[in-house]
């Protein structure tokens, strides 16, 4: 297709800025960018129609981390990097209260809470020492010393079976995902950039001092900055990064009459991840059932991940009750041996922003803050 010369000098003119990725931290980049140099050429190009790796397809959690998955981080990464972390997915929430109004992305401070089964139970005693080091160790990232307490009786008010205890974080709730990502892009558009859908970058090269990326619709760009925010996906252009793909596969029920859930729910190290959508469960995770298997970008759902998945529903949330599944689906996170995310100047001019391990919907305000200023400065 030939390309006429107004499309030329306007949609596919040079940019200042180019982003490759729509999601989360692709559309926090765009703004902090905008925000910053409010006169640079700022495009977004995306191969999905929208964006399909995470960002849309997590279970719209508000969190930052549960007790038992915050006492492992600290074992394997440290104090100083977790908290670094933790601080990082705080302020991340916090920012998007900041930036958008509470109920046009239906976020709510419903509280979040860590579910320990009877099968697995250290005993009062033992979860009150681990949670007074959690939260004497967060103080500094989350600004109170009591970031969780032990909730018991909120056990038979949720209508749990087979658990012991019930770990209770009020600072933690619960968004619509789907929603954030359109008002995020709403917003950036209304800043002035460009978004491209159903476009694929093949690769990029450095000709004469700029960036000039080859797409698989055989249309070129060129810019002078070059973001790639493609998380899972990144490996694809950035061979060189380690990044390991994860799938994450959630269920939802049919709506039930009586269903008493209201908030967002850990089990097992934040394996398991459960939350009601008004009067629906919505549950996702199990893919430490099968580890090797779940390092896919494949986005098909599979029996044994949702097989695992109802059972954990009808044992623990919904024992004797009545429901149908009504939706199905998995979305693509970025791991690594560390969690911390990878933001950094890869080449002159060449950045990328990846590898959110299953936070990006905390991280991602941060983390596009972060490498706007790199890319200012």
């Amino acid at each position: 297709m030939q390309i006429s010369i107004w499309e030329k000098e306007s949609f596919y003119a040079p940019k200042d800025v180019i982003i490759v990725g729509s999601g989360l931290v692709g559309l926090w980049s765009a703004y902090y960018i905008k925000k910053q140099n409010p006169k640079w050429s700022v495009a977004i190009v995306d191969r999905g129609i929208i964006p399909t790796g995470a960002s849309t397809r997590n279970a719209g959690f508000a969190c930052f981390g549960s007790v038992t998955e915050l006492q492992d981080d600290f074992n394997k990464m440290g104090e100083d990097k977790t908290l670094e972390l933790v601080s990082m997915r705080y302020q991340g929430l916090q920012r998007i209260r900041k930036v958008f109004d509470e109920k046009l992305i239906d976020f709510e401070l419903c509280g979040g809470y860590e579910l320990i089964s009877s099968n697995n139970d250290p005993g009062v005693e033992a979860l009150e020492e681990m949670m007074a080091g959690v939260n004497k160790k967060l103080k500094s990232a989350v600004k109170t010393g009591s970031t969780f307490k032990l909730s018991d009786s909120k056990i038979s008010q949720f209508g749990f079976h087979n658990v012991a205890h019930l770990i209770e974080n009020k600072m933690e709730g619960y968004l619509h995902s789907g929603k954030l990502c359109q008002a995020l892009l709403q917003l950036v558009q209304s800043m002035g950039v460009t978004v491209f859908n159903g476009v694929e970058i093949a690769r990029y090269e450095k000709i004469l001092g700029k960036i000039v990326l080859y797409t698989k619709q055989e249309i070129r760009f060129t810019t002078g900055k070059l973001l790639i925010c493609t998380n899972a996906f990144a490996k694809e252009l950035l061979p060189s990064i380690e990044i390991i793909p994860a799938r994450g596969q959630v269920l939802v029920t049919s709506a039930m009459q009586d269903l008493k859930l209201n908030g967002t729910f850990h089990f097992d190290e934040g394996f398991y991840y459960f939350r009601n959508i008004g009067n629906r469960v919505l549950l996702g995770g199990a893919r430490n059932k099968a580890f090797e298997a779940e390092r896919t970008t494949d986005m098909n759902t599979t029996d044994t991940i949702q097989k695992e998945l109802e059972k954990f529903l009808s044992k623990y949330i919904l024992p004797g009750k009545e429901y149908a599944i009504t939706d199905r689906w998995s979305g693509i996170m970025g791991m690594g041996t560390e969690k911390m995310p990878v933001v950094k100047e890869l080449a002159a001019d060449i950045y990328c922003a990846v590898r959110m391990s299953g936070m990006g919907v905390a991280l991602a305000p941060i983390v596009g803050e972060k490498v706007a200023n790199m890319m200012t400065n």
